[in-house]
């Protein structure tokens, strides 16, 4: 290397700095996402809380000349704890999301722990086969699961009726099964709902526990076998505090998909038609649109489940972050 290019090196002006400080370069990226998540969910949020205090139905929303939206506070939300279809849409919801939470974590941890045990060739294919039932979209799985059902052509009334009659009436006390309603009765339709739910939602909950349990040390395992360790035992000492933050993530978003079951729910249903059957979003859909429509009824109905949800998430995430402290 020759002197003077060394010279015209050392003589090039130094490069300016970028105008903003390094500590704040991760907030400007975040501005892109928060702009478009303002624009497609907090906005419509906050028009549904003004809309909860507000009278709007037909006049208001009409294309020709439609009139101003009536004020009324608090009305709507009295309205909507005074009718009885609330409190059993609550029930509903609440009892819903604890049974069917409960059963996708503990089917889908049952899943994931086999799905570990298997060799590599044979996961994949039991993955690959689980997750197109999570694949499936909401309205399709309660178009595929109302037909199972159905009273006439249904596969569960072909099934049973191909049962022997001694053995169909030993089990449930009767042998001719044609024509059953089972989309007719609240019961049987939330617990057609409960295995529906359960049939698409494990599969997420087995492939993230399978993430996880292949991230733990293996030499932790074979030093439970040494000291002869249950797989029960096992699996509390060793595999479940080490998942502890996976466990945490996916019963908050369970919790959050099952509390707003909409589609497969209304879809089962054929429409808002049973109404013992509601859970608060079936029912805030019904008095939204339902003839005659009172949007306001039923945006003050979507902030309450919206204000349930924020509630136990946010209780969850404390008992969890507590939980931590301790340890």
């Amino acid at each position: 290397m020759t002197d003077t290019s060394i010279a015209r090196r050392s003589h090039r002006p130094p490069k300016k700095a970028s105008g903003l400080n390094p500590k704040y370069i991760p907030y400007a990226l975040l501005i892109p996402g928060i702009a478009v998540i303002a624009a497609l969910l907090l906005y419509p949020m906050f028009q549904v809380f003004v809309i909860s205090f507000q009278k709007v139905g037909l006049p208001q929303i009409r294309d020709v000349n439609p009139k101003p939206a009536e004020w009324l506070g608090w009305e709507n939300y009295t309205k909507v704890f005074e009718n009885d279809i609330f409190w059993s849409s609550l029930r509903n919801t609440i009892g819903f999301a604890v049974i069917t939470v409960t059963l996708t974590l503990v089917v889908g941890t049952a899943v994931g722990v086999l799905l570990n045990q298997l060799s590599k060739r044979m996961s994949t294919f039991v993955i690959v086969g689980i997750m197109a039932a999570w694949a499936v979209p909401p309205v399709a799985q309660g178009v595929i699961w109302r037909w199972l059902f159905d009273a006439e052509a249904g596969i569960i009334n072909w099934a049973l009726n191909l049962l022997p009659d001694f053995l169909s009436t030993a089990l449930f006390g009767r042998a001719d099964w044609s024509g059953e309603p089972w989309t007719n009765e609240a019961v049987s339709i939330y617990v057609i709902l409960i295995v529906m739910v359960l049939w698409s939602s494990f599969p997420f909950v087995a492939v993230s526990v399978l993430a996880g349990l292949k991230g733990i040390p293996t030499e932790l395992y074979e030093a439970a076998r040494v000291d002869g360790s249950s797989p029960w035992r096992t699996f509390w000492k060793i595999t479940f505090p080490l998942l502890k933050p996976v466990f945490a993530v996916l019963t908050i978003l369970s919790i959050i998909w099952d509390f707003k079951v909409f589609s497969q729910l209304y879809t089962l249903m054929n429409g808002p038609t049973v109404r013992e059957a509601f859970n608060l979003s079936v029912f805030s859909f019904a008095e939204a649109f339902k003839a005659p429509p009172k949007m306001g009824s039923g945006a003050a109905i979507a902030v309450i489940l919206t204000i349930i949800l924020l509630i136990v998430t946010a209780f969850y995430v404390r008992q969890m972050v507590k939980s931590e402290e301790v340890q």
